[in-house]
């Protein structure tokens, strides 16, 4: 299973516009949560697993919510 790893980078776009790209650093891990900063904030966010690779909400879910996978 792919994993995320402390101080690596993730990267995803948005479902509506590819231009517009979202990057989170993680800052600290355990194995069910991530502590990434959002707007300037360090936020804990759950890991889900998908498609054997770890998931993350990193503005919470909501309709057509960016989605940072390992």
């Amino acid at each position: 299973m792919k994993r995320f790893e402390i101080a690596k980078t993730y990267m995803t776009c948005s479902a509506c516009d590819h231009n517009c790209i979202f990057s989170h650093k993680i800052l600290y891990r355990t194995k069910k949560m991530v502590i990434i900063k959002v707007h300037g904030e360090n936020v804990r966010r759950k890991i889900e697993v998908y498609n054997d690779s770890e998931t993350i909400y990193p503005y919470g879910k909501y309709s057509m919510a960016p989605i940072l996978t390992a």
